[in-house]
This record gives structure tokens, C-alpha cells and sequence, in this order.
């Protein structure tokens, strides 16, 4: 079973995330923040992560920074709302593999996940 770490600081795109990827076999850890994500995939070291990334504490482009620092291989997909093209491609740039754009359709986040998976 893959495990797939969730990062968005809105508790119910955990939960959106959750059921629809535990619905399909997927092990889900959630972290709250950047930090929280750092240190979840040290602690994890999960298949998979998809974040957000405008979070407080720590957004996601400097998680992004500190988890490819700890793994060099690790898959990140970034997600966030339309119109922040420069940010993606920072996000790009600092390794993320894909993007998601929110809201999302379940079946793009479905196709996301089992391409990097695969």
C-alpha cells in the first residue's frame, strides 16, 4: 500500500483528499503546515506528497526545499488556486513534479497520484 503525505492548511482539503484516496487503497498522513509536512516525511518518509502551497508557518515552496533536501527523490505535487503561474513554476524549478489546480476534480487528483506512483 502506498502512502501518500496531504499538506493544506484547510482541514477539510485533508479530508477531501483523505476520503477519496483512502477510498482507493492509499495510506494518508496529513500535516497542517510546512513544518508539520518536514517533519512528517522525515518521520514517514511517504511514496507520494501532494501540498499546498500558500500555508502559514511555512508554505509550501520552502517545504518543497527542505524535504527534496532530505531526499533528493522525493515526489512532491504542489496544488493551489488559479492564477499563481509564477509560483508553480518556482515550485517547478524547486522539483515538484506536478500541480494540481484547486478545486480539484477527483479524477485529476486520481490520475496525479497513480502517474507518479506508477
Amino acid at each position: 500500500m502506498n502512502k501518500i503525505l496531504v499538506v493544506d492548511d484547510a482541514e477539510f482539503m485533508r479530508l477531501r483528499y483523505r476520503k477519496l484516496l483512502s477510498a482507493e487503497g492509499f495510506e494518508i498522513v496529513e500535516a497542517g503546515n510546512g513544518q508539520e509536512a518536514v517533519h512528517a516525511y522525515e518521520k514517514e518518509r511517504p511514496d507520494l506528497v501532494l501540498m499546498d502551497i500558500t500555508m502559514p508557518v511555512m508554505d509550501g515552496l520552502e517545504a518543497l526545499k527542505q524535504i527534496r533536501a532530505l531526499d533528493g527523490g522525493a515526489r512532491v505535487v504542489m496544488s493551489s488556486a488559479l492564477g499563481q503561474q509564477r509560483v508553480v513554476l518556482s515550485a517547478i524549478k524547486e522539483g515538484a513534479k506536478d500541480f494540481l489546480v484547486k478545486p480539484f476534480k477527483p479524477e485529476n487528483v486520481l490520475d496525479t497520484v497513480r502517474k507518479h506512483l506508477a
